[in-house]
């Protein structure tokens, strides 16, 4: 009985574990997308609404055609081509960027509330229709293994290439030319002007690559585990993106360990759910948000302090 007991209680930390990457994905996604932006000197507010647009057309085109592979792509060109726009805004434009991306998040959860009347003739969720999910690794070698065997199941191949983009991620910026340059328009835009590196130009592609990684942050949001889509769906995703990408303090690799601390974060509020009130359970990844992004402010503070003093 006891052997029994610990199997089960095994495999309900297994079942925790899946979960927690599942939550993951597509903050790690949009993540590196913050990073990415906030490496050559632009901040991204529009996080959120790129991830919406993503997972609202990716359920639009999955609906039409019954292709997963098709709906990614629609998804990620959506979340590319809302980021455009905010790039033009913020900074061809030269518009705040918090008023571009405030807007654009409310435009994109107005816009996706109306076309899913419009579409589906409904509000609230749309599900069903034959749509198809993200397709899934099929890991039954580890079937000798429960435990891993559970932790692992069903993960789609977007929940593993999070961790190869963010290694990539590093890779680029790090280890090449072109990754230099993004890194030195973050660091002093008008001297790399000097130098013939357009920062402009940089910028806008920095802010477009941003978009197409949370497409894939929305898209396996509404197709990986269960093909759905319901308003403002996101909720809250991409700020939680971005308080993952300060925490790590804008590193790809770092991102991988904040994004997992708010997975974990994501998957308690639901484990928790049939114990604690949901109200407070539902709360939890943004307190958690709010407690690293505090944490992150007075390290940074301190080691600042400590600096200025050393001078």
């Amino acid at each position: 009985m006891g052997d029994r007991r610990r199997r089960m209680n095994n495999l309900y930390l297994a079942a925790v574990i899946n979960t927690t990457f599942r939550y993951t994905t597509p903050v790690l996604f949009a993540a590196l997308g913050s990073l990415a932006c906030t490496k050559c000197a632009v901040f991204n507010v529009a996080l959120e609404g790129q991830m919406l647009a993503a997972s609202f057309v990716a359920i639009v085109a999955n609906y039409y055609t019954h292709n997963a592979f098709i709906s990614l792509l629609a998804g990620v060109a959506a979340g590319a081509f809302v980021a455009w726009i905010v790039a033009v805004f913020q900074i061809k434009w030269k518009v705040r960027d918090m008023v571009v991306g405030t807007a654009m998040n409310l435009l994109v959860q107005s816009v996706t509330a109306f076309l899913m009347q419009a579409i589906f003739g409904s509000r609230g969720t749309v599900q069903g229709f034959g749509m198809v999910p993200l397709t899934k690794i099929n890991l039954s070698f580890l079937k000798f293994s429960p435990f891993l065997y559970r932790m692992f199941e069903d993960l789609s191949t977007i929940d593993y290439l999070g961790y190869i983009v963010a290694v990539l991620i590093f890779i680029y910026f790090y280890k090449t030319v072109s990754g230099f340059h993004l890194l030195s328009v973050g660091i002093n835009a008008d001297a790399a002007d000097s130098l013939g590196i357009k920062s402009q130009r940089i910028q806008i592609w920095a802010m477009v690559f941003s978009g197409i990684l949370c497409g894939f942050g929305g898209v396996v949001h509404a197709m990986g585990n269960v093909t759905v889509f319901a308003e403002n769906m996101t909720s809250g995703r991409g700020f939680i993106a971005m308080g993952a990408a300060s925490m790590a303090q804008s590193h790809p690799l770092g991102a991988i360990a904040s994004s997992l601390f708010f997975g974990t974060a994501l998957s308690l509020s639901k484990t928790l759910q049939g114990y604690i009130n949901s109200y407070f359970t539902e709360a939890i990844p943004y307190l958690c948000t709010v407690l690293a992004i505090t944490i992150y402010g007075v390290v940074i503070s301190t080691q600042r302090r400590k600096a200025t003093i050393k001078m």
